[in-house]
């Protein structure tokens, strides 16, 4: 660690230990001032401008005692008178203001006047130790602290990049979280404090937030501790951090940003800029939270036109997707007189209807482990073994089926409509299946296995399940079959064929 290096970060550390309690004196007046001039108190406003003042004096001194009077015995002494003169101003023209206050109703002022006098009184009875610490800095703490940062090399460019009403602070000082929270509470955000790094993690793991406020320099855990274990945490590296310390050095502001920081702040920071970057930080937010629920929803619907696997092969790079599957099973169906039963609906109804159906004949497919490949008007088309090897394919699908015609019934009774299902199923192969198109893309399956399947539904007879000979061997004893004989299938001869029936 350079000598340099260490050196301007111990003077940074000691103009945030002292600094941040004049910061908060000076921000406490500014909206003092604030409250002043909307509440139409102009008379007081003249000691309130003299208290910050007073504040902006007491700044300079210590930001130059940190510069100057380290090792100068007649510079200590000094330092002790002068930073004593604007603390006592400060006292003065406050005690005034609030004496005022009570006796002219002014209760608004009351609170931030109190809390003003509070850091006034603790800053008089820490003159001693200020000086003390000037004198002698703790080195240790800012080596710490530098140890986790290491520097920049001089080929290193800096890079860094620049919604959400919940926003942690976190910081070990509590005037600054208070001073902080205070103005961003007035800014209409909802925002919790926290007062070190471990009690700041555990938040964020029980609660939301939508911004991180983080000090980077803490005693037992760093802020950049803190920010390091937040981007290494899936379900929280998606949180937006915002440093805040004194230490304005480069390496810091780079290396804070290379962890993961959306963004940087020196201490004592600015209302107009620290406003602009929250707001910057939150639109950032909101339009990443927005474009990550539109790929959810382009998900969903890509998972409802393609299989998942064919999904992941897409992700995958595919482009041509087509296999050859050496067997399944396939099952298609078809409303009995559909055509004419729409005719007595309104298009809602009929709408609403088919919806109906084929939502809940997509939720027996999940359930069986088969494959929706599409619904064609009122046709309904599904298939086992496609996607992967399923030994049980044919007894699933017949399974479905039987579902399906209850899944009708049921239907039909709640509109006091007659409805009925005509089912076909055929097992064999080998079977084409694949992806078509660019922009209306869908997945469909070919071959003969597909034809004699449809030739199955358009053979068979309401309410019934209409199997070939291939299907009904499979199928073995787990269902009641009825023998249908032979039957004359166009394009395909004489077809043995079967009626399926649950047991008992």
């Amino acid at each position: 660690m350079s000598g340099g290096r260490l050196e301007h970060a111990v003077a940074a550390f000691l103009r945030q230990e002292f600094g941040a309690s004049v910061a908060a004196i000076i921000g406490f007046v500014d909206i003092l001032i604030e409250d002043a001039r909307r509440h139409d108190l102009a008379d007081v406003v003249p000691d309130l401008e003299r208290m910050r003042e007073a504040g902006v004096q007491l700044s300079a001194l210590i930001a130059k005692a940190v510069e100057t009077a380290r090792g100068d015995e007649g510079g200590i002494a000094r330092l002790r008178h002068d930073l004593r003169t604007p603390l006592n101003a400060i006292k003065g023209y406050g005690e005034l203001l609030v004496e005022e206050a009570r006796d002219c109703g002014q209760g608004a002022l009351l609170i931030d006047l109190g809390k003003v006098l509070d850091l006034a009184d603790r800053l008089l009875g820490e003159v001693d130790r200020m000086v003390e610490v000037v004198a002698a800095p703790p080195v240790e703490i800012v080596g710490n602290v530098l140890q986790t940062i290491k520097p920049l090399g001089d080929s290193e460019v800096a890079d860094p990049s620049s919604i959400a009403s919940r926003i942690l602070v976190v910081d070990d000082n509590a005037s600054n979280r208070d001073l902080l929270s205070r103005r961003l509470q007035r800014e209409g955000y909802r925002v919790t404090s926290a007062e070190g790094g471990a009690s700041a993690l555990a938040m964020i793991a029980a609660e939301g937030f939508d911004l991180v406020l983080l000090d980077l320099m803490m005693p037992g855990m760093s802020g950049f501790e803190v920010l390091s274990r937040l981007k290494a945490d899936g379900g929280t590296r998606h949180i937006p951090v915002i440093m805040i310390s004194a230490p304005d050095e480069l390496d810091s502001t780079v290396r804070c940003i290379e962890a993961g920081a959306e963004d940087y702040l020196p201490k004592p920071f600015n209302p107009v800029l620290l406003r602009a970057r929250i707001n910057a930080c939150l639109e950032k937010k909101r339009l990443l939270d927005e474009l990550h629920a539109e790929k959810e929803r382009s998900e969903a619907l890509l998972l409802n036109i393609l299989p998942r696997t064919i999904v992941e092969r897409m992700r995958l790079g595919e482009t041509a997707i087509a296999d050859r599957i050496a067997e399944a099973t396939v099952l298609f169906s078809d409303l009995v007189d559909f055509t004419l039963l729409s005719a007595t609906l309104s298009p809602e109804e009929t709408v609403k209807l088919l919806s109906l159906l084929f939502s809940q004949f997509e939720d027996l497919a999940v359930r069986h482990g088969l494959e929706t490949i599409k619904t064609i008007g009122d046709g309904y088309m599904v298939t086992g073994g496609i996607l992967e090897r399923q030994p049980n394919a044919a007894v699933a699908v017949a399974e479905m089926g039987l579902s399906m015609l209850e899944v009708v019934e049921r239907a039909g009774r709640a509109i006091d409509k007659k409805l009925q299902l005509r089912i076909g199923v055929h097992t064999g192969g080998p079977i084409v299946a694949g992806v078509l198109g660019t922009h209306k893309i869908a997945y469909d399956v070919w071959g003969d296995t597909v034809n004699i399947a449809k030739r199955m539904e358009s053979y068979g007879l309401p309410g019934q399940i209409h199997v070939s000979a291939a299907t009904r061997r499979l199928l073995g004893d787990a269902f009641r079959f009825e023998p249908r004989g032979l039957l004359d299938v166009k394009g395909k001869g004489s077809m043995e064929t079967y009626f399926v029936y649950r047991r008992g």
